[in-house]
């Protein structure tokens, strides 16, 4: 014989945090999904479990009983994915770090015969001082994670006579 599972008591407080994240728009679709059947087997105790996954939208009912046990063990977190195994990063945080803090300089300052840095101009900085080749993904992976953004050097000889009506003539021959 099968026991039924049931969703545990839950305070007020964690019952407010799964309304407000079983009707949120902003936080991914996996997480929301499983918070709606956390809501629906709150709001309909006697809703089995299966039931609450097809209304919750899960291709695989049997899905949802295993985010029913563990938000019983572990509430709110137990929601989340778990910390999934692959491959370790090649670069610890020094590594890094390290970059990060050669690109927030500016390289005249360094010593280098420019004003700024270019991604080619970075990894060859970064390979002399640190004798480390970083790929170009790498590169721009942290420091868009750190929220940096390559700009785009302005050029003001593209179409001149747009800029300038006089262009020609002050330019001479």
């Amino acid at each position: 014989m099968s026991r039924t599972l049931r969703l545990r008591n839950l305070s007020d407080e964690e019952a407010i945090q799964i309304k407000k994240l079983a009707s949120s728009k902003t936080q991914p679709a996996n997480l929301i999904q499983r918070a709606k059947v956390i809501q629906l087997l709150l709001d309909n105790p006697r809703m089995y479990v299966k039931a609450a996954a097809v209304l919750a939208g899960f291709k695989s009912p049997q899905q949802a009983g295993t985010w029913v046990k563990r938000f019983n063990e572990y509430g709110l977190n137990g929601l989340k994915d778990h910390q999934r195994s692959g491959r370790p990063p090649i670069h610890n945080q020094d590594i890094r770090s390290c970059l990060i803090s050669l690109a927030l300089q500016k390289p005249f300052s360094l010593g280098y015969p420019f004003a700024l840095w270019t991604l080619e101009r970075l990894q060859t900085a970064f390979k002399q001082r640190k004798g480390i080749h970083l790929s170009d993904s790498t590169i721009w992976e942290w420091l868009s994670d750190e929220g940096l953004k390559w700009k785009r050097q302005q050029s003001w000889f593209h179409e001149p006579e747009k800029h300038d009506p006089e262009f020609v003539e002050k330019r001479g021959q």
